[in-house]
């Protein structure tokens, strides 16, 4: 029998351990906050619309990287009525300070009288040792008496998280096997607050994991996950599957979920006497016939560059080392003197030149780009390579949105607010290889590099067969 003096020690009732102070807000707020979130609403205006405090809002955003528990996502199933609510739990306590029965508050509720006593016996505060009815300390118990933590199955099933891990942060390398960490880029930390510092890593986006699991596993339905869990894992505090860090290694680098903004950068004005893109044969549009192939540049901090072309049947990615002229930085810049920045007409041909000429001729049929004055010297390059240049329209960079996407992907790699002349031409090619050996949703989830293959080897078998 218990001896103590207080009230508690007295009690019959196993004790609790307490886990902190009971929250302010309840379930229907959370559920209120993340309906306003997937309406568009910044996490301040969420939490006003919510009934809480506009700090309170940023930490829920925070906390759960920009994504909403399961249960609390607008995609979720409303609340059947079958658990009380935080307000019935309010009456319920108004009633019981009034000194009202059981029946009576049951009635007035339109529940079960059983489900009244339940709830008093339940989830009635305990620390002083009294049955003393508070409606957010019941909530509180009902909280966690509800809880079902579930381990997550990359948390259980050690193989799978290995191999999603691997894609995520895996080193990148150059067919050799010569791998590359990645060089000390200086980062200017634009938006630091949402994302972080990126990582050469293979990178592979979670729904490329997703999908070559039933490639790589076809008979293990156990290396089985979708894209989502893996961003849950990513994102969500407490998880423990994932390390949070790892989502440096996302494509875009943020540590939590928000929408984008979209830029538009506007090119430069172009010369005249270029062939449009409406000029250029159907066969190019529908992606019948490889060769044809799109290009553009990314730039960097200091009017650094890197050049771009993929292949549009098959994704294919070549990179461009254009490095700086000797005498850049040193003196003033002459007007209409030559471009030592190294993105100039004359080095974006030589390099264009340089890496396409060594592909076969039937896979140098044409070449589309955004309008620039890098592409002045398009006649000669036309003359050495082979190639037809076709011209997008002005503005218009989503009419080569193969090589759009693909700068997307090598911003990964090539972040803005970064020197892109400190990347060597070794470097540039393992970058291209782990694009390359990335597989691709538009390629029945193969890499760029085995459709590339498949080509390849199709015109040497028909060459074969037309020589016999």
């Amino acid at each position: 029998m218990p001896t103590g003096r207080r009230k508690s020690e007295k009690s019959t009732r196993k004790k609790l351990r307490s886990p902190g102070r009971p929250p302010v807000w309840q379930r229907e707020n959370l559920c209120r906050f993340w309906r306003a979130i997937a309406m568009g609403v910044t996490s301040e205006e969420a939490a006003v619309l919510a009934g809480v405090s506009a700090p309170v809002g940023a930490r829920w955003f925070r906390s759960s990287g920009g994504m909403p528990a399961t249960q609390l996502a607008a995609s979720s199933r409303p609340p059947t009525g079958r658990c009380l609510t935080f307000a019935e739990r309010e009456e319920i306590a108004l009633e019981r300070a009034r000194g009202s029965g059981i029946r009576a508050i049951a009635r007035k509720l339109g529940r079960s009288p059983s489900t009244i006593s339940r709830e008093i016996r339940r989830n009635s505060a305990t620390r002083s040792g009294n049955f003393d009815y508070r409606a957010i300390s019941a909530q509180w118990h009902a909280d966690r008496a509800a809880e079902r933590p579930r381990p997550g199955k990359l948390m259980k099933n050690a193989a799978l998280r290995d191999y999603v891990q691997d894609r995520l942060s895996g080193m990148i390398a150059m067919p050799d096997g010569t791998t590359f960490a990645g060089p000390e880029a200086p980062w200017k930390g634009r938006r630091r607050v949402h994302r972080q510092k990126r990582r050469w890593a293979l990178s592979w986006s979670p729904e490329q994991i997703a999908q070559r699991l039933k490639i790589d596993f076809p008979n293990d339905p156990e290396m089985r996950i979708s894209h989502e869990a893996i961003y849950q894992a990513l994102y969500i505090q407490g998880r423990g599957a994932l390390r949070r860090e790892l989502s440096a290694c996302l494509r875009s680098g943020r540590a939590l979920r928000m929408p984008r903004e979209r830029v538009r950068n506007r090119g430069k004005a172009f010369v005249a006497g270029a062939l449009m893109i409406s000029d250029r044969p159907a066969e190019i549009a529908d992606r019948a016939v490889p060769g044809h192939w799109e290009g553009g540049l990314i730039l960097g901090l200091g009017s650094s560059a890197i050049g771009t072309l993929v292949e549009r049947k098959t994704r294919f990615t070549l990179l461009l080392h254009l490095p700086r002229m000797e005498g850049h930085g040193a003196a003033k810049s002459v007007k209409n003197g030559p471009a030592l920045a190294g993105h100039g007409a004359e080095a974006v041909r030589d390099a264009i030149t340089a890496t396409i000429i060594d592909l076969p001729a039937h896979l140098r049929r044409s070449l589309t780009w955004d309008q620039g004055a890098e592409m002045a010297q398009h006649a000669r390059l036309r003359v050495e390579t082979g190639l037809d240049i076709y011209f997008c329209d002005p503005q218009s960079p989503w009419q080569r949105g193969s090589n759009e996407n693909t700068n997307g992907l090598l911003r990964q790699y090539f972040p803005k607010g970064t020197d892109l002349s400190l990347h060597g031409a070794d470097e540039l090619i393992a970058v291209a290889h782990a694009l390359n050996t990335r597989p691709r949703k538009t390629l029945g989830w193969r890499t760029p590099a085995e459709a590339f293959e498949d080509v390849l080897e199709h015109d040497i078998n028909e060459g074969v067969a037309t020589t016999g």
